[in-house]
């Protein structure tokens, strides 16, 4: 390699970067080795990273990247879209972002959605769901919350950040009937290794929009049973729960990846919308049906009735559970994340989490 070419072309890059990066698309400037038909050569050049490469008609000529900049070589590199890439379950000190793991001590592993402000008092508190924070209704006020959550290998007393404030009591059913609202007697199963479950969905009922094209193929129906026809179950608006930090000085107000939310909005069909949580990170979906009443499973004969959901393409696994679901393209935020499938993502709208929880972001 020729010390002085790579010094002329690194003295090209000083002189055009700056404007380089302003062109539309163009993510980065470097020096390597050339590439064509996508091997490498052995010909030094100015490498210009772009998102994505583009036929050169679609381009206007202020974004064309010219193939000499400077009396250097150019050669476009198509490199994607460049993310920071943390790992949403790791244990993060001093600053603890949003969108990471999260969980009561008995429970595996959720997601921290955001930091909330309580209406009342002012005090900043932690957003997740009910089945992340306490326990399906079998914790107690004030217990521990730890980040990372225990299957991320979060311990007491080491990482307990904040302890269980208040939350909205989910309302059960089972093969009998309706459950008392108040916490079942029998804690349910903690949920699989990989971190707190997006509990299966196994029916939608109501208005779920069924004639929006794919929405059949996305939700499977069954029979349900005499015990539990229509008005004898309760639907549930939100599963959501608040922890109040040791230091609140420890919390972001940030999303990883996304950023601060600043505001709310409705979410509409065919809305894109993004979240970051625990199991995948960054995803990206659409909202597919509004108005949705669902059917959720916590466990084996442990159900709950939502309705007035949302239900998005696939964007969530098992432990996203908790996750702020903001709009694709501001950051309003619109829900928050508490269940799925394969083939689904469910969240209940903002507005109802908020109005609940008598909380503000």
């Amino acid at each position: 390699m020729s010390q002085d070419l790579f010094h002329q072309l690194l003295e090209a890059q000083r002189l055009s970067q700056e404007e380089l990066l302003q062109r539309r698309g163009v993510v980065g400037v470097g020096i390597g080795f050339r590439n064509y038909k996508e091997q490498v050569t052995d010909q030094l050049a100015m490498a210009v990273l772009v998102e994505q490469k583009k036929p050169i008609e679609a381009l206007s000529a202020e974004d064309m990247v010219p193939p000499d900049v400077n009396g250097a070589r150019t050669d476009v590199i198509e490199i994607g879209r460049l993310e920071a890439q943390l790992n949403p379950r790791d244990r993060f000190r001093p600053n603890i972002p949003a969108g990471v793991s999260i969980g009561h001590y008995k429970v595996t592993a959720g997601t921290l959605g955001a930091i909330v402000f309580d209406n009342q008092t002012g005090e900043p508190l932690l957003l997740s769901n009910n089945h992340v924070l306490a326990n399906s209704n079998q914790a107690a006020i004030g217990d521990a919350v730890l980040q990372p959550g225990t299957t991320d290998h979060g311990l007491r007393p080491d990482d307990v950040v904040a302890k269980l404030h208040r939350y909205e009591t989910l309302r059960f059913y089972n093969n009998s009937g309706p459950i008392p609202a108040q916490p079942p007697t029998t804690p349910p199963p903690l949920f699989p290794p990989g971190g707190c479950d997006i509990v299966e969905m196994f029916v939608t009922v109501g208005n779920a929009l069924s004639a929006l094209s794919g929405s059949s193929k996305r939700l499977t129906a069954i029979t349900v049973p005499q015990a539990q026809e229509s008005g004898s179950i309760f639907p549930n608006r939100i599963d959501a729960a608040l922890a109040r930090p040791n230091n609140p000085m420890m919390f972001q107000q940030s999303i990883a990846e996304i950023g601060r939310p600043n505001g709310i909005a409705k979410a509409r069909l065919g809305m894109p919308v993004r979240k970051h949580g625990r199991t995948t990170g960054y995803t990206e979906g659409s909202v597919t049906l509004m108005n949705a009443t669902v059917d959720v499973s916590y466990g084996a004969n442990l159900n709950a009735r939502f309705a007035g959901q949302t239900i998005t393409t696939p964007m969530s696994q098992g432990g996203d559970s908790g996750a702020l679901i903001v709009a694709g393209d501001s950051l309003k935020a619109v829900g928050l994340l508490f269940a799925g499938s394969r083939r689904a993502t469910i969240f209940s709208p903002i507005e109802a989490v908020l109005d609940v929880l008598d909380v503000r972001l």
